[in-house]
C-alpha cells in the first residue's frame, strides 16, 4: 500500500438495522483507520430494492454515532470527491465499468433463463458435481444468436470470464497466506438483466473508487475474495488488503443466528434497554481481539491505541453475555454522578413512581441503584416492585407472611417504626436489633416478612433502602 492514506469503510445494506456482527466489523474497521490517521468511510448497498426497509440507513449509521464509531464520510457527510455514497445513486458508473469488461472481451452477455440454468444445475449435480459452474454457453454467441434470443424477449445479464488455471492469491490480514484457484470458480454474474450490478462486482467499483485501502470484513466473505481480485486483476487495479474476521458463536459454539432468542441482536435494542454505548464498545473490542496483558476495560482512546490487528482472533468469539453485563455494570458504578443522572432519569421516570417525588427526590433515590444495577431498565423494574404493590403472592412468599414467625415479628416491627422519628440506615438497623431481642426471631424469619408485607417479593435491595424510599407512612399501612 505504500504511502498511500489508510482508507476503510463498513458498507451495510438497509436491509435491517445495526447488528452484533456489523457493529463489530464497523468497530475494527474504524478502530484500523483511526489506529493508522486514516478514514473510516460509511456507504450503503442498497441494491436489494425490494428488501430495504425504511428508517435502516438512518438508523445503522446513527446507532454507530451513539457507540462512539463515528464515520470520517457518510451519506450524512459525504465528500464530493468520493460520492455518491449509495450504490441505487452509481447505476450508470457501473454499467460503464461492465460494457468495458465486455469490451475488453473478459465478460459476457448470457441469455440464459432461470429455468435453464436451474436444469444445468441438476445435470451437474446428477454427474456428481458438488458446486455448480456455468457451462458457458453464452460465451461465444453469435450476433445473430443474440439478436434470436432478444426477440423472444430475453434481457441478457453480463457474465465475467474467468482465467484458466489461475492462482489468486493473497495475504490475509487475519488468516496470512490464502490462495484460491480460477478453475474452482464459474463465470459469475456481474449485472443483472434489470442493470443492477452483483454484489461482487460494485463492491469491487467502490472500494476502487473510494481509494479503499484495507478492507475487514466477516468470513463468510472470504470465498468472495477471488472474484473480486479477478475484476481487480482484470482493470489493472491494485486490490487493497483483505483480512476476513471469525464468525462470533453464542455459548454453545453455534454461530449467532436470528433464532438465539437469549443474545439480543440489534444495537436499538441494548440502547432501549440501558445498555452504556462505551461499553458496548468495550465489549465488542474484545469479542476477537486480546491485549497482551489481558486487561479488561478499555477507553476509545486506548482502544485505537492498543489495536493490533496481528491480535485478531483466528478462531470463533463467544459471545459471553454475563461478560457484557458486567462491563455495563462496571460503565455505571464508574460514572460521575451528574452523568448517571443524564443517564438513569428516563428509566426512573419510566416507573409507577408517585408523582409528589420531586426531581431531586428521584436523584436521591437513584443513587441507591447505582452499585445495584447491570443496565438502566433494571432500576424500572426494581422501581415498579417497590411502589407497585403486589396484590397477589407466590405460594412460598404467602407461606412466610402467614407463618407464626411473621405474626409476631410483623405487629413488633410496626410498633417499633411508629415511635421512630428519624429513619436512617442506623436507626432501621436498631430497630431489628430490638424486634430480634424482644422476638427471639433472626435472620429469614425476622427479615423476610418484613420484606415480603413491603414489596411482595424475597429478593431486592437492602430493607433501610426499601422504607427509606417507601416513607414512614407508606412502610406503616404496607405493614397491616
Amino acid at each position: 500500500m505504500g504511502d498511500k492514506k489508510v482508507r476503510v469503510r463498513y458498507a451495510p445494506s438497509p436491509t435491517g438495522y445495526l447488528h452484533i456482527g456489523g457493529a463489530r466489523s464497523a468497530l475494527f474497521n474504524f478502530l484500523y483507520a483511526k489506529k493508522y490517521n486514516g478514514d473510516f468511510v460509511f456507504r450503503i448497498e442498497d441494491t436489494d430494492i425490494e428488501r430495504n426497509i425504511p428508517g435502516a440507513e438512518e438508523s445503522q449509521l446513527h446507532d454507530l454515532i451513539w457507540l462512539g464509531i463515528i464515520p470520517d464520510e457518510s451519506t450524512e457527510n459525504p465528500n464530493p470527491k468520493y460520492g455518491p455514497y449509495r450504490q441505487t445513486e452509481k447505476l450508470d458508473i457501473y454499467k460503464k465499468y461492465a460494457q468495458k469488461l465486455v469490451d475488453m472481451g473478459v465478460a459476457y452477455e448470457c441469455y440464459c433463463t432461470e429455468e435453464e440454468l436451474a436444469e444445468m444445475k441438476e445435470d451437474q449435480l446428477a454427474n456428481g458435481v458438488k458446486s455448480f459452474k456455468y457451462n458457458r454457453h453464452c460465451l461465444n454467441l453469435t450476433e445473430e444468436e443474440k439478436e434470436k434470443y432478444r426477440k423472444e424477449g430475453r434481457k441478457p445479464t453480463i457474465r465475467i470470464k474467468m482465467m484458466e488455471n489461475h492462482e489468486f492469491k493473497f495475504h490475509d490480514l487475519v488468516r496470512g497466506d490464502v490462495k484460491f484457484n480460477s478453475n474452482d470458480i464459474g463465470d459469475f454474474v456481474i449485472m443483472k438483466s434489470n442493470g443492477i450490478p452483483t454484489y461482487n462486482f460494485a463492491v469491487v467499483i467502490d472500494d476502487h473508487l473510494m481509494e479503499i485501502t484495507h478492507v475487514l470484513r466477516g468470513e463468510e466473505h472470504l470465498s468472495n475474495t477471488p472474484k473480486q481480485l479477478q475484476i481487480y486483476e482484470y482493470f489493472g487495479w491494485e486490490p487493497p488488503q483483505f483480512g476476513h474476521m471469525t464468525i462470533i458463536v453464542n455459548s454453545n459454539g453455534k454461530k449467532l443466528s436470528k433464532r438465539d432468542h437469549d443474545i439480543l441482536q440489534f444495537m436499538s435494542q441494548y440502547k432501549n434497554l440501558g445498555y452504556v454505548p462505551e461499553a458496548i464498545f468495550n465489549f465488542l473490542f474484545l469479542l476477537g481481539w486480546t491485549s497482551d496483558d489481558n486487561k479488561e476495560i478499555f477507553t476509545k482512546e486506548e482502544a485505537i491505541k492498543a489495536f493490533d490487528p496481528s491480535r485478531l482472533s483466528s478462531s470463533p468469539s463467544m459471545f459471553d453475555n454475563k461478560r457484557l453485563l458486567w462491563t455495563n455494570q462496571y460503565y455505571i458504578k464508574h460514572m460521575d454522578n451528574e452523568k448517571y443522572f443524564e443517564f438513569i432519569m428516563p428509566f426512573v421516570k419510566k416507573a409507577n413512581i408517585p408523582e409528589t417525588l420531586s426531581d431531586d427526590e428521584l436523584k436521591n433515590i437513584s443513587l441507591i441503584f447505582k452499585n445495584e444495577i447491570e443496565i438502566g431498565q433494571n432500576i424500572t423494574d426494581m422501581l415498579n416492585d417497590i411502589f407497585v404493590r403486589k396484590t397477589e403472592l407466590g405460594e412460598e412468599e404467602a407461606m412466610i407472611v402467614n407463618s407464626n414467625s411473621a405474626k409476631i415479628v410483623i405487629p413488633a416491627f410496626k410498633k417499633k417504626l411508629e415511635e421512630l422519628t428519624l429513619i436512617n440506615q442506623d436507626t432501621v438497623k436498631s430497630i431489628f436489633k430490638e424486634v430480634q431481642k424482644e422476638t427471639g426471631f433472626k435472620g429469614k424469619d425476622l427479615y423476610m416478612p418484613i420484606r415480603i408485607k413491603l414489596t411482595g417479593s424475597m429478593h431486592g435491595i437492602e430493607m433501610f433502602n426499601i422504607i427509606d424510599i417507601l416513607g414512614k407512612e407508606e412502610t406503616l399501612s404496607r405493614l397491616i
